[in-house]
């Protein structure tokens, strides 16, 4: 009841993500029950109805990448000064967190339930005249049991993924002098300075059910170290491509047929293509921090300053959400370089499954974006107050963005590149 409390009264914001998230959920199960009217369609093909299970995961990827991140960044389930003492504390806000996931998850895999229970004529009249029939199995008794186990997968996956990432951290072996936000995105130390009778300076720890109020000057926060998978990914990104450019050599190599029409494409070319993908997913929060510190590179004004130091620090928020719509573009750029030729027929599930993948990533990156600006609106209001120009945060908004777009353009463009050639052969 707690959770549908907090739910109703969100900002409308959020209760937009949460509708989106709904929305990725119905789509991704519409999808997978296509997949189980396939093979109910034609019970002596199941190696096509396999395939068409395995084009799903990547919609269920991020369908509960974006659930995930939703879930990260809801303000209403964040940990405030008196919920602990109400019983609201991290563990709690964690489970709480993890059923308003499940609720729009849930919410969205019936919808995709009723859709297609629509389209079978098993509500209402066969709409479309029939036209889906193979893909539905309309006629056909459906498994209910198999339909609820494929659309509990995202809401199961979504719920136990956002209980893991939110889960609290263990604050035993905390040195003393810090304290750590739940949730936050960093790690700072408050003390208090006393001084003993050397006149040494000592801090002691602040209690975490009191409000901070040191009687001296703040210990300053260190720097955080740059986030690692930058050689790792660089590693995959190379495995990747060599293995496309294997497989697309090889005579014997065993074929898939593609969506979109790409009939005997080499299996390994698609392994490539997905090791590729992980390569870029993992070079994201380090490129992201290496941009940031281009930025503060050979005497830096304010503006690139400011600017580069937000890079930094948001490096693991924003780098990783960037790095999966850097490979969703390439596959996409590879996709339409190679049907420009073939002209090869998109169905309307392949399309629905690129919009899902696509509108995903996209969001992902828009929430986390979002979501960093925030973070640092304090840092921005006391730049103004100290006289700084109130166009400043927009222009270091734009530097940034222009920054990552000219690191980070040119590499998607490269990679996607190097993926066509082994098909284009």
């Amino acid at each position: 009841m707690l959770a549908l409390r907090l739910a109703r009264r969100a900002h409308p914001a959020v209760q937009l993500r949460r509708l989106l998230v709904a929305a990725a959920t119905g789509g991704t199960g519409f999808l997978l029950l296509c997949a189980l009217g396939h093979a109910m369609a034609h019970p002596h093909a199941p190696a096509g109805s396999v395939l068409r299970l395995a084009w799903c995961v990547a919609p269920a990827a991020a369908t509960v990448y974006f659930a995930v991140t939703v879930a990260r960044t809801d303000p209403g389930t964040r940990p405030r000064p008196g919920l602990s003492a109400i019983g609201l504390g991290p563990g709690r806000l964690m489970a709480i967190s993890a059923v308003t996931t499940a609720l729009s998850t849930v919410l969205g895999s019936l919808l995709a339930l009723l859709f297609f229970l629509h389209l079978r004529g098993d509500l209402t009249g066969m709409p479309f005249d029939g036209a889906a029939t193979d893909v539905l199995a309309a006629g056909r008794p459906l498994p209910l049991p198999a339909a609820l186990t494929l659309l509990a997968l995202v809401p199961a996956a979504a719920s136990v993924t956002t209980a893991l990432v939110l889960r609290p951290k263990d604050t035993a072996a905390r040195p003393a002098g810090l304290r750590t936000r739940f949730m936050a995105y960093d790690t700072f130390a408050i003390g208090r300075r006393a001084a003993s009778p050397a006149g040494a300076t000592r801090y002691e720890e602040e209690p975490d059910d009191e409000p901070a109020a040191p009687t001296g000057p703040q210990e300053p926060a260190a720097p955080r170290p740059a986030p690692g998978g930058l050689p790792w990914g660089v590693a995959v990104l190379a495995v990747g491509l060599a293995v496309e450019t294997y497989a697309g050599q090889s005579d014997h190599a065993p074929g898939l047929t593609l969506p979109g029409g790409f009939a005997d494409s080499p299996a390994g070319v698609l392994g490539g293509w997905l090791l590729t993908a992980l390569g870029l997913v993992l070079v994201g929060p380090g490129l992201t921090h290496l941009t940031g510190r281009l930025l503060q590179s050979v005497r830096p004004g304010a503006l690139r300053l400011l600017s580069g130091r937000v890079l930094k620090e948001e490096a693991r928020h924003i780098g990783r959400p960037l790095g999966v719509v850097c490979a969703v573009a390439s596959g996409a750029y590879a996709m339409v370089t190679l049907s420009s030729g073939t002209r090869p027929a998109v169905g309307p599930l392949t399309l629905l499954g690129a919009l899902v993948v696509a509108g995903c990533a996209v969001l992902t990156l828009a929430t986390a974006a979002v979501e960093a600006r925030r973070a640092h609106a304090d840092t921005t209001a006391a730049l103004v107050r100290l006289g700084a120009p109130s166009a400043l945060p927009r222009q270091a908004a734009l530097l940034r963005a222009g920054a990552l777009l000219a690191v980070f353009g040119p590499l998607t463009w490269t990679i996607a590149q190097l993926a066509t050639l082994p098909l284009a052969a």
